[in-house]
């Protein structure tokens, strides 16, 4: 004989809020393989200019996603077993793991909102040194022309712009028509590449913030219903 009455429900309750949980573990890991695969984004965290890499910080946050991803599929399924068995033990162990994860969750929130500008900053800055050195007329390297030029292409092709904005936009235009340089993309956009990257990551930034909320609330519940369910254990006549 197990729990009764309203710690029965609490049991399902419970039990259906878990595999909700996993569920969003397992679109959170997804999400985040997918963020690292993009080939929008690896195309232009890949690039190499002068021995410099394009700024790494975005794929920092992305493979925090993938430990937690997989660490929420493991509590998840801890989570449903504990439920289903009535286990005080496991039920237990989920709660330590549920308050670890959401106060990680709290501070890797407040790090992204203080840091939600840098990935595109940083990669901003990246741009803007390969595009003065690709449009430099003093550069005399004719092999770290190229190699500028290439990375600026690359750029330009993957984010469909031109330049820094619309006054560099309207150079480089001028220059690849002149044929004294090619680099704006074939589809002959004057759109900013300042404002492409800023999209790009903006965009995914929320898209990251609107999986954290949900997955926030989803774990508040299930802290209070485990505890619920383990007072009820304990206080079962069986137990």
């Amino acid at each position: 004989m197990g729990v009764e009455g309203c710690t029965k429900c609490i049991k399902y309750m419970l039990f259906f809020f878990n595999f909700i949980f996993w569920l969003a573990g397992g679109v959170i890991l997804g999400v985040a393989l997918w963020l690292r695969h993009d080939s929008t984004t690896s195309n232009l965290l890949e690039l190499k200019f002068d021995g410099a890499q394009a700024p790494n910080t975005f794929y920092i946050s992305v493979h925090i996603l993938i430990a937690v991803g997989a660490v929420m599929m493991v509590v998840g399924f801890l989570g449903c077993y504990g439920a289903i068995q009535e286990s005080q033990c496991l039920l237990g162990t989920f709660f330590a793991c549920l308050v670890i994860l959401f106060a990680c969750e709290v501070a890797a929130g407040i790090w992204g909102f203080m840091h939600k500008d840098t990935v595109s900053k940083e990669m901003m800055t990246y741009y803007d040194s390969v595009y003065d050195k690709a449009m430099e007329q003093s550069l005399t390297d004719k092999d770290k022309r190229q190699a500028a030029a290439s990375v600026l292409k690359a750029f330009h092709e993957t984010l469909v712009c031109c330049g820094k904005g619309q006054g560099s936009s309207f150079l480089t235009t001028l220059t690849d028509m002149l044929s004294i340089t090619d680099l704006c993309p074939s589809s002959g956009t004057t759109v900013s590449c300042h404002t492409r990257i800023q999209e790009l990551f903006s965009d995914k930034i929320y898209l990251i913030g609107i999986t954290a909320l949900v997955v926030a609330v989803i774990m508040i519940f299930e802290m209070i219903f485990s505890m619920v369910l383990c007072c009820g254990i304990r206080n079962s006549p069986v137990y």
